[in-house]
């Protein structure tokens, strides 16, 4: 069968910009927090210090230590996140950007755990920007807190996180479902046969 283009696959294309924007994202930004501080230039050091002094994200600046220790400790849960992001998830955009290229479907299976798996400790994620308490400048006496902006910032930057994801879980369940069926309704024809 041939390959059909990935321009004319329109989710496969949203899925693969989503894994080639993510995985550079993921190294430069997110994994920062996990990283030996040794090992990132300085240039690069920057990269998340701007971000969180721009949007003041609770998340990756309690993970990078920016909060201080209390809040780092606070958001344990999350840094385990970004040892899953490490260890699962960049192993998957790498696999899901050769496999979506290629148009196979023997990468499916895949997709749908990672999908469902990022989904998942993405809602956990927007509910901390959700609950975090929105003032005119960011108050550092009630804890960490966002103003408007900052807080429609993060919700613009997390929400896309959450949404493709979630869209991929379906997608691919119903994607692996059909070949399910299409094996099943085979195996049927060769018994009568």
């Amino acid at each position: 069968m041939a390959r059909i283009p990935l321009a004319q696959r329109p989710r496969d294309l949203v899925y693969f910009l989503f894994f080639a924007i993510h995985l550079p994202a993921t190294f430069l930004v997110d994994l920062q927090a996990l990283y030996p501080k040794t090992w990132v230039p300085g240039i690069i050091a920057n990269i998340p210090k701007f971000y969180v002094e721009m949007s003041n994200d609770p998340l990756i600046g309690s993970a990078m230590g920016y909060f201080g220790q209390s809040q780092t400790e606070a958001y344990t849960w999350f840094r385990s996140f970004l040892m899953v992001e490490a260890f699962f998830q960049v192993p998957v955009f790498i696999v899901g950007l050769r496999g979506l290229w290629k148009g196979s479907s023997s990468i499916y299976v895949l997709l749908l755990i990672y999908a469902a798996s990022t989904t998942t400790t993405t809602l956990p994620c927007l509910a901390v920007i959700l609950s975090t308490p929105i003032s005119p400048t960011p108050l550092s006496a009630i804890g960490i807190s966002l103003t408007a902006e900052q807080s429609l910032l993060l919700l613009s930057s997390y929400i896309p996180f959450f949404l493709v994801p979630l869209v991929m879980t379906i997608d691919m369940a119903i994607r692996v479902q059909t070949l399910v069926s299409a094996g099943q309704e085979k195996q049927k024809v060769t018994k009568q046969e």
